[in-house]
C-alpha cells in the first residue's frame, strides 16, 4: 500500500500506543499471533475482519484482562516518555444493564465512580464531572433518566460519556453501536470523530459498519487472529479481502470520503514497514 505523507513532529497532549510481536493464547489455542501496530496520538483506527477473528480478544489483552505475549507499550506523544498504564476508556459491544430497575445515569455514574452507597446518590463535585461528560456526547439532559428508557442511541452515548469519565489516554469502542439505528450511529460516529479532534485522542474502534467507520477513520486494520491488510480505509476495504470475507466490493469512494489525519499529530515511533 502507498505510503502516507510524514507528519510534522509536534507537541500533542496524548499517548502513542505501540503492539509488536503481540499474541493471545487461549486454552492452547492461538487466537492472536504477531500482532504489529502503532496506534498514533489523535488517530481513530478502525478495526474490522469477520466474526472470531480475535478482534475483542486483542481489547481484553490491552486492558490487562488476559494475559499476552510480545510487547505494549504506551508513550507521551510529546515528551517521548512510557507510561507506565495510561487511562483506557472502554465501551463494550454488550453491557449487562437492567432495564426493568429504576436506576438512572446518575445511579450509574455514581456507581462507578464513587465509594459510597449508591442510595447517597452522586456528591456535588462529581456529579459535575458526570455533566462535564455527559456535555461532550451532547447527553447531559439525560441524567437523571431512568436506564430503562434510554433508546439504543442515547444508552451508548451514555456508555460513552462513562468512558471518559475521567478523561482517557486511550479509547477502545468495541461494536459500539450494535443494536442502533442509522440515524444514532451516524451520530454516535460524528461525535467519536469529533472528540478525539477535540481531545487529542487515541481511539481504537472494532466495528462491522464497513461504509460507516471509513467516513470517520483515519486508519483500517483488516485482523482475522493477525494483521492482514493495513492501510486507509480507501486502500484496505478495495483489497480482495473484503470482498472475500463480507461479499462486498468498494470499487471507489467519493472525493472527502475518507477523513485525513491532521497534520500537527505526531507519534514518536515510525510504523512497521515504513508507515508513520
Amino acid at each position: 500500500m502507498k505510503q502516507p505523507a510524514q507528519h510534522h513532529p509536534a507537541s500533542c497532549g496524548g499517548c502513542c500506543t505501540r503492539l509488536a510481536h503481540f499474541g493471545v493464547r487461549l486454552g492452547g489455542a492461538t487466537v492472536l499471533e504477531d500482532i504489529n501496530l502503532h496506534v498514533h496520538c489523535g488517530e481513530l483506527t478502525a478495526i474490522i475482519g469477520p466474526n472470531g477473528a480475535g478482534k475483542t480478544t486483542l481489547f481484553r489483552a490491552m486492558l490487562g484482562e488476559l494475559p499476552h505475549g510480545g510487547d505494549l507499550q504506551f508513550v507521551h506523544a510529546g515528551s517521548g516518555q512510557q507510561f507506565g498504564r495510561p487511562r483506557i476508556g472502554y465501551v463494550p459491544q454488550k453491557m449487562d444493564l437492567d432495564g426493568s430497575a429504576p436506576a438512572t445515569v446518575r445511579d450509574l455514574f455514581a456507581s462507578v465512580s464513587q465509594r459510597r452507597p449508591l442510595w447517597l446518590g452522586l456528591g456535588a463535585q462529581r456529579r459535575d464531572k458526570a455533566l462535564r461528560a455527559l456535555a461532550l456526547v451532547e447527553a447531559q439532559h439525560l441524567l437523571d433518566q431512568t436506564i430503562g428508557a434510554l433508546s439504543g442511541g442515547e444508552l451508548q452515548r451514555v456508555l460513552l460519556a462513562l468512558a471518559l469519565h475521567p478523561l482517557p489516554d486511550l479509547l477502545l469502542l468495541d461494536e459500539p453501536v450494535s443494536g442502533v439505528d442509522q440515524a444514532g450511529m451516524e451520530l454516535f460516529y460524528r461525535m467519536v470523530s469529533r472528540l478525539r479532534l477535540n481531545l487529542d485522542l487515541s481511539v481504537l474502534l472494532v466495528s462491522h459498519d464497513l461504509a460507516a467507520v471509513a467516513r470517520v477513520a483515519d486508519r483500517m486494520i483488516f485482523l482475522n487472529h493477525r494483521v492482514l491488510a493495513d492501510g486507509t480505509p480507501a486502500e484496505v476495504l478495495a483489497g480482495p479481502l473484503v470482498k472475500q470475507v463480507f461479499g462486498m466490493e468498494f470499487s471507489g469512494m467519493e472525493p472527502g470520503f475518507v477523513h485525513r489525519l491532521p497534520d500537527h499529530i505526531a507519534c514518536p515511533w515510525p510504523a512497521p514497514g515504513g508507515r508513520t
